[in-house]
């Protein structure tokens, strides 16, 4: 066999073989922006919520001021009654009015703060929002100190509050300080969550699964729904009151009604079909997984209303996540019964 043998090779043919790199001049340099799907966000992110317009307030101060004048001149005339009739029950009715008007001067004070206190998260929900997309370094770190502050009393997130104050100094950049604080406060919170969603519908599930009437079916959904939603609320730590709540439940129905096309792209439709869980079901079976998936639904919009950091980071909770569980739960039931 013949032993192979190197050949040099010229100066020449090396150097006319070496291509000399090509410069590109300022003027031909081309700067393209990311494609931005607004369409997409506006879909996702929840809803802001709904202020109500100048004659709205107008209407309702003036209603209340009728309200309260009638109840005035209603109290008067009986206080008036109780003292011509004897003396001292017309002391006696003086106290109790004197009690109704503190306690509802103290329920009203609590009513003042929990709306505030859903109005600092929607605030640091879009404060969030801009300083992660702009990148600015001081909005993201007051939107930051403002987050420490609410969860200040908080002893579960006594840790991660710590994490944060000691990653702080070196991060410089808004995107970064945002998704610290994402990462450390949010996530053990999101994890609650969703075991609350999960638990929650499992609930509907199997209610719906060995309930005989479809009217219980329906109030029992609600409950479940009305009760989720006050508590993921609570978890991040809104408490909203009688109005607060109100104002949640219009904010969880609106996202809800945006992104109600999304049943699709989560996929469920395919993954009921595709494991053949329809036709394993009986038909309140497939009733009890429908209606979990439902609660799940108002589980997911609720995290998304009152959560104070919107979904970045970490990953967004989606509906289909939840799916193997309710199926396993309402199959288990089914051999059972």
């Amino acid at each position: 066999m013949k032993q192979p043998i190197a050949h040099p090779v010229p100066p020449e043919a090396s150097a006319a073989a070496t291509r000399a790199p090509r410069a590109y001049s300022p003027e031909s340099a081309i700067v393209s922006e990311p494609v931005f799907d607004a369409e997409t966000a506006e879909t996702l992110a929840a809803p802001p919520a709904r202020r109500m317009g100048g004659l709205g307030r107008l209407a309702w101060t003036a209603a209340g001021i009728l309200v309260s004048a009638g109840l005035g001149l209603a109290a008067d005339r009986l206080i008036r009654n109780l003292f011509e009739a004897h003396h001292w029950l017309g002391w006696l009715g003086l106290a109790v009015l004197a009690l109704l008007i503190l306690a509802l001067v103290v329920l009203a004070t609590r009513e003042a703060f929990a709306l505030r206190r859903l109005r600092v998260l929607d605030e640091l929900q879009g404060d969030a929002a801009l300083a992660s997309a702009e990148n600015d370094r001081h909005r993201a770190r007051a939107v930051l100190a403002r987050l420490l502050g609410v969860y200040s009393a908080r002893a579960d997130l006594a840790r991660a509050r710590q994490s944060v104050k000691e990653n702080l100094p070196h991060l410089f950049d808004g995107q970064e300080i945002i998704a610290l604080g994402e990462r450390n406060l949010m996530s053990p919170l999101d994890a609650r969550a969703k075991a609350l969603t999960a638990a929650s519908a499992r609930r509907v599930a199997l209610v719906t699964a060995v309930s005989p009437r479809a009217l219980v079916d329906i109030a029992f959904v609600v409950y479940e729904s009305i009760r989720l939603a006050g508590a993921i609320a609570a978890l991040y730590g809104a408490r909203p009151g009688f109005f607060g709540f109100w104002r949640l439940t219009g904010a969880v129905l609106a996202h809800l009604a945006v992104t109600g096309g999304l049943v699709l792209t989560d996929g469920i439709v395919e993954q009921l079909v595709g494991q053949g869980i329809a036709a394993k079901l009986s038909a309140r079976l497939g009733e009890g997984v429908v209606n979990g998936l439902m609660t799940v639904r108002v589980g997911i919009a609720a995290m998304r209303v009152v959560r104070p950091v919107p979904f970045q980071t970490l990953p967004q909770p989606l509906v289909r996540d939840f799916i193997p569980e309710l199926t396993k739960l309402v199959g288990d039931t089914a051999k059972q019964g």
